[in-house]
C-alpha cells in the first residue's frame, strides 16, 4: 500500500504530490502458525496443507494458497477447534485481500471474529479486528480503520501479546502519518520496531523501517530517513524480499529528488523499475515511470519527462489505478508548462481533475479536498502563465489579466460566488483575453483608431477564445467569461448582442473589472486616467454598457484597504 499525505507544492515539499497512496505498509498476521497439536486426528494432513499454503503465499501464488487453506478449513470445520477455524478463516481472508477482493476478505474476517467471540478466543478476536481494520483502510475509511486498530491494540495489550500490539500500533501509526501527525507516527513505529527486533521478525522490521523513513521525510529529517531506508533495503536484500527492495527503492528515489541528488534518484528509479518488472507489478513500474518524469523535468530533459509520464499514464490505465493516472497527468502538466505548451498543460490538468472527481464519486480517495486544492493551485499557475504570455504581445497591457482577476474576484465574492466557484472564476478571468493570440501585434499596439477590418479582427478574440477554452473542456464553465465579456447591458456589445440579464453573470462581473483596468492604465491610443475620472465615466455607462447593480457593488470594493494600482494611484470610493 502507498501513503499520500497532504502537503504543499513549495520548497522541499514539492515532490510529495508524487507519493503513491499505498507505499506505507500496514501489517496483518504473520504467515500463520500451526494449529495446536492434538486438535485434529488428521494433524499431519492438516499440517501438510498449511505448509503448502504458506509456501504458495510466500511465492505470491494466491490461487494455490487459497486452495490449500480451503482444504485445511474443511478438515478443521469437521473435527478441529473454534480457534483453529477462526485462524484459517482469517488466513483465507488475507489471501482474498491480496487478490484485492475486499468484499470476500471482509466477510471472512467477520466470520473469523464471530467464531472467536462465540468461543471466547480473545487473541483471534484481536487479530480479526486488525484485519478488518486493514480492509477499512484499503477502502480509505480512516475513521473505521482507526477504531478497529485501536480495539485490537487495546486487546493485545491486555493479553500481553507483544507482536500483535506492535502490528496494530504500526497500523495506527500509518493513519497518524496520513493525517499529518508524522511525529506521533514515528513514536509508534519506533515502539513497533523495538518489538520486531526483540522477536527477530525481519519481514515486519523491514516494513516498519520503510514507514519510519517516510515519516522522517515528512518531518524533513532527511538523514534519518536515509538511514531507515538503508537498513530496510539491506534487510530486504538479505531476506530476498524483492517487493520491499523495490518499494524502498521508490521511496529512496523520492528522497533523492527532494534533496536534489538527481543521479542517486535515477539509480533508485532504475532499481525499482527492474524489480517491479521481475515481480510483474504494472502499478510499481508506473510509479517508477512517474518518478522518472519528475527527475527529467527537474534536470531540464523535458522530452524524456513527457515520454516517461506518458508511459506512467498508460501503465496506470492498464492496472486500473485512477489515482496514479491522475497524479501522472498532473505531473505531465508541469512538463508542458515548463515547455510553454499552456494548452497542453491545461488538457492534462482537466484530465487529472476528472479522474480525481471520479475517485471522489467512488469515495475511493483519502484527502480528496487537499488534492483538489493542490490541483487547482497548478491550474492557476498555468492559466496565469498563459495570460502573461498573451500580454507579452501587447506592451501596454502587462499585468492586465492579473489585475482584472483581482478586481473581478472581489466583485464576484460580493455577488455570491465562493469556494471552488470563485477559484474557477479567477481562472476564467486570467484567460478572458486568450483569443488575442490570433490578433496581430501591429493591431494590438496600433496607436491610432482601428479601421473596420482591424476592428473585426480585434472583436474576433471573443469567439476565438471561446473555441480555445471549449476544446480544453474545463471542469467549470469558463466559456461565458471568455465569450461574453464585451457584451453591453443595452445589447450593443459583441459577439452575440446579448442584453441585460441575458448576459451571463460572470461575464457582467468581468466586464466591469476589465473596463476599470483599461481606463486606469495606459494604452497605445491614450494615457492612463485617474481613478476618479474612470469611475465618472463608468457611472455614466452604468445601465447602458454595464450592469448598474453590479457596478454599485464594485464601487464598495474600492476602499482604503485596496492596494495601489500599478500607476501609483490609490483606489478610493
Amino acid at each position: 500500500m502507498f501513503l499520500f499525505p497532504s502537503g504543499r507544492l513549495a520548497g522541499t515539499d514539492k515532490f510529495r504530490a508524487l507519493r503513491p497512496i499505498l507505499r506505507q505498509t500496514v501489517v496483518s498476521d504473520p504467515i500463520p502458525m500451526m494449529p495446536a497439536a492434538g486438535t485434529n486426528p488428521e494433524n499431519e494432513t492438516l499440517g501438510g496443507l498449511l505448509d503448502a499454503a504458506r509456501s504458495a503465499e510466500r511465492a505470491l501464488e494466491w490461487d494455490e494458497a487459497l486452495a490449500r487453506y480451503e482444504e485445511a478449513f474443511t478438515l478443521v470445520r469437521a473435527e478441529g477447534t473454534p480457534r483453529d477455524a477462526a485462524d484459517i478463516l482469517r488466513w483465507i481472508g488475507n489471501v482474498r485481500r491480496q487478490q484485492e477482493d475486499l468484499d470476500a476478505a471482509e466477510e471472512l474476517f467477520e466470520a473469523s471474529v464471530a467464531v472467536a467471540e462465540a468461543s471466547g478466543e480473545r487473541l483471534q478476536i484481536a487479530q480479526g479486528l486488525n484485519c478488518l481494520g486493514i480492509v477499512a483502510f484499503a477502502r480509505r475509511d480512516l475513521d473505521t480503520a482507526q477504531d478497529l486498530y485501536g480495539r485490537a491494540y487495546e486487546l493485545a495489550l491486555v493479553l500481553d501479546e507483544e507482536l500483535l500490539a506492535a502490528m496494530t500500533g504500526q497500523n495506527l501509526a500509518v493513519i497518524a502519518n496520513i493525517r499529518g501527525q508524522a511525529a506521533v507516527a514515528l513514536e509508534r513505529y519506533t515502539k513497533a520496531l523495538r518489538i520486531y527486533r526483540k522477536l527477530d521478525d525481519a519481514p515486519k522490521a523491514i516494513r516498519c523501517l520503510n514507514n519510519m523513513g517516510m515519516a522522517h521525510v515528512d518531518l524533513e529529517e532527511f538523514e534519518a530517513a536515509a538511514a531507515c531506508y538503508d537498513q530496510a533495503s539491506g534487510m530486504a536484500v538479505e531476506a530476498a524480499d524483492l517487493d520491499m527492495v523495490a518499494t524502498v527503492a521508490v521511496n529512496r528515489a523520492e528522497l533523492s529528488l527532494l534533496t536534489g541528488r538527481y543521479e542517486a534518484a535515477r539509480e533508485s528509479c532504475d532499481r525499482a523499475f527492474e524489480l517491479f518488472g521481475r515481480l510483474g507489478s504494472t502499478s510499481g513500474q508506473a510509479e517508477a515511470y512517474k518518478l522518472y518524469g519528475a527527475l527529467y523535468r527537474e534536470t531540464g530533459k523535458l522530452h524524456l519527462a513527457d515520454a516517461s509520464l506518458a508511459d506512467a499514464i498508460m501503465a496506470s490505465r492498464a492496472c486500473g489505478d485512477l489515482l496514479l493516472e491522475a497524479e501522472a497527468e498532473r505531473e505531465r502538466s508541469l512538463v508542458h508548462l515548463a515547455a510553454g505548451r499552456n494548452a497542453d498543460a491545461l488538457r492534462c490538468l482537466n484530465r487529472s481533475h476528472g479522474l480525481f472527481q471520479q475517485l471522489r464519486a467512488q469515495q475511493d480517495l483519502l484527502g480528496i479536498d487537499q488534492r483538489l486544492d493542490r490541483l487547482e493551485d497548478t491550474f492557476l499557475r498555468v492559466v496565469k502563465a498563459w495570460g502573461e504570455s498573451i500580454e507579452s504581445k501587447d506592451r501596454y497591457t502587462a499585468g492586465h489579466c492579473g489585475r482584472v482577476a483581482d478586481y473581478a474576484c472581489r466583485l464576484a465574492e460580493l455577488a455570491g460566488l465562493c469556494g471552488r466557484d470563485l477559484t474557477w472564476f479567477r481562472m476564467g478571468a486570467f484567460l478572458h483575453d486568450v483569443g488575442k493570440t490570433v490578433v496581430p501585434e501591429e493591431v494590438l499596439n496600433k496607436p491610432g483608431k482601428l479601421d473596420a477590418d482591424e476592428w473585426a479582427v480585434m472583436q474576433s478574440h471573443t469567439t476565438v477564445g471561446d473555441a480555445i477554452v471549449a476544446e480544453l473542456n474545463f471542469p467549470w464553465d469558463v466559456r461565458p467569461i471568455v465569450r461574453s465579456h464585451h457584451e453591453r447591458w443595452d445589447g450593443s456589445g459583441y459577439p452575440d448582442g446579448l442584453r441585460g440579464t441575458d448576459i451571463p453573470l460572470v461575464a457582467r462581473i468581468l466586464a466591469i473589472a476589465d473596463v476599470f483596468d483599461a481606463l486606469t492604465t495606459a494604452r497605445s491610443y491614450r494615457a492612463a486616467m485617474s481613478v476618479e475620472d474612470a469611475l465618472e465615466i463608468m457611472t455614466r455607462e452604468a445601465g447602458q454598457a454595464l450592469d448598474a447593480e453590479l457596478f454599485a457593488l464594485f464601487r464598495t470594493t474600492l476602499d482604503e484597504r485596496t492596494p495601489t494600482t500599478p500607476g501609483g494611484l490609490r483606489i478610493a470610493s
